[in-house]
């Protein structure tokens, strides 16, 4: 069995976080990390890393629509380079999320959602869609 992937939704206030199945098929949403510093904010990813057994982490990349990369893009960026120097024993890899955050609002209204709780949960299910995305562009698992 593969070690597990963590996909994370990054922004300037909360950071998304979401980890595979062990069979890596499925993603499920764990939580929104409230930022407060960097060195916090990789502490709990420390914790989450550990816990889960994760060997690759996934970094959303907001592109603009026409593909070029924005100073959203570039933070994220840089983000995803700090976590290869702290978190060496895992590949770090970007992904790009463009609407991933509207395709979360989407699932969470027809879920009927209130408004307040869409708040709380949608960067944890941007990190679910960013995930997802990246898990169906692995190459099939063979059955024995």
């Amino acid at each position: 069995m593969d070690r597990r992937i963590l996909a994370l939704d990054v922004g300037d206030k909360t950071i998304g976080v979401a980890v595979s199945d062990g069979l890596l098929i499925t993603a499920q949403g764990v939580e929104v990390i409230r930022r407060t510093s960097l060195e916090r904010d990789f502490a709990r990813l420390r914790e989450l890393v550990d816990q889960y057994e994760v060997g690759t982490i996934v970094v959303g990349l907001p592109k603009n629509m026409n593909g070029t990369i924005g100073s959203r893009g570039e933070a994220s960026q840089q983000f995803a380079a700090s976590l290869g120097e702290v978190f060496p024993e895992a590949a770090v890899k970007l992904w790009d999320e463009r609407l991933s955050t509207v395709a979360a609002e989407k699932a969470l209204i027809a879920a009927d959602v209130s408004r307040a709780k869409r708040k709380q949960v949608i960067d944890k299910m941007a990190a679910v869609f960013i995930l997802q995305g990246f898990l169906d562009s692995l190459p099939s698992q063979k059955l024995p």
